[in-house]
């Protein structure tokens, strides 16, 4: 809004725009656009540090729905009488709030969501014990939205990788103003050529 106000005072509708006033024009959409990138380098970093600090005991127990039903998995006959095959369901109204933004799409886009709940549903019958699948099932869980940070959340940059891109842009540009100046003596020669040819 700030950057919209300022560029009211610039151009006033009906007025003529002069070439100066488009250069202020161009320069505020530039600081317009450095900062979003800041802003997106900043959240970048906010969920490289989330998830650094992320681990299946600080997903809170209290927002989940934990439930037990009889499994076919391995035990012997103690499956047919012992409910261990846990179910676990996180509504993601409760989930996303705690994630950062850039997680949101890909956590929606996991295979546990359920659309229609708005769950992410994970299920555990690998023991004949509710306490050890419950824990796999919040080992999953941490696993589904770490999976979703390496999807969105690119790993930073080291300063040799950085050093290489910024090696990479300046050969780049080297080579743009090298075509630019034959191009334009090019030009001149033809433009040299034909004024002689005419006398």
């Amino acid at each position: 809004m700030r950057y919209n106000a300022m560029l009211r005072h610039v151009i006033l509708p009906g007025s003529t725009t002069s070439s100066k006033s488009l250069c202020v024009t161009r320069a505020l959409a530039t600081k317009r656009s450095t900062n979003a990138e800041e802003a997106d380098e900043a959240e970048l970093a906010a969920a490289r540090k989330w998830l650094a600090n992320l681990n299946p005991d600080t997903i809170p127990r209290n927002l989940c729905d934990i439930t037990f039903s009889r499994s076919s998995g391995p035990g012997g006959q103690n499956v047919n009488k012992v409910s261990s095959k846990t179910t676990l369901r996180l509504p993601t109204t409760s989930l996303l709030p705690l994630l950062p933004p850039l997680l949101h799409p890909a956590v929606l886009a996991s295979r546990y969501y359920a659309p229609n709940t708005s769950s992410l549903v994970l299920q555990a019958d690998e023991s004949r014990k509710q306490g050890e699948n419950v824990t796999a099932c919040f080992r999953r869980l941490h696993e589904v939205i770490l999976q979703a940070g390496r999807e969105v959340v690119p790993g930073e940059t080291s300063v040799e990788q950085r050093k290489r891109v910024e090696g990479l842009q300046k050969a780049e540009a080297a080579g743009r103003r090298r075509m630019k100046e034959f191009q334009s003596k090019k030009k001149s020669a033809r433009r040299g050529g034909g004024g002689g040819r005419d006398e």
